[in-house]
């Protein structure tokens, strides 16, 4: 049995994410996804919410589950039992990061593997801080993220332009 790790910020979970997640699904017994938290960096959604979106997305895959990691991906695969990193890349400089990261992480654990999955073409230009600043001017992101992130995004930029206005208001 292979189990493998997709991790990623998933600020706000993507079609592109869904690709990959759905693509490996089909090649792994078993695929945790991994919701990395950086208590360092400020996201459009908390670590619980973006878990939260993705088991509502997820929750019809028997062999996917959703996972917060606070740790080395490494150690988390490590204690989890599984021998694969899954990662997307859409370009050359995400391969080349990922590329590097992957050098790192065989260092820190041999046992684990790295698999670069390339996203489908049509969800190429898929990024999760246009996707932010698209909803931030209102503009339509259905054609980028599943309807229930839709929703939760033009929330959150709403709630976020509101306070950005309030903020201007009083200086």
């Amino acid at each position: 049995m292979i189990k493998a790790v997709f991790p990623g910020s998933f600020d706000p979970p993507t079609f592109g994410h869904l690709n990959i997640i759905e693509r490996a699904r089909d090649l792994f017994d078993e695929l945790l996804v991994v919701v990395a938290v950086n208590r360092q960096k400020t996201g459009l959604f908390a670590p619980e919410e973006r878990r939260d979106l993705l088991v509502e997305l997820l929750g019809g895959f028997a062999n996917v589950s959703v996972h917060l990691c606070d740790k080395l991906i490494v150690e988390f695969a490590r204690s989890n039992g599984c021998r694969v990193l899954v990662r997307g890349v859409r370009s050359v400089p995400d391969f080349s990061y990922e590329f590097e990261l992957s050098i790192m992480n065989k260092g820190l654990n041999p046992a684990v593997e790295t698999i670069f999955m390339p996203t489908d073409p049509k969800f190429f230009v898929l990024r999760s801080s246009a996707i932010k600043e698209l909803a931030l001017y209102d503009g339509d992101i259905s054609s980028m993220v599943p309807p229930n992130v839709a929703k939760a995004v033009r929330a959150k930029a709403a709630a976020s332009g509101a306070r950005s206005l309030a903020a201007g208001d009083r200086t």
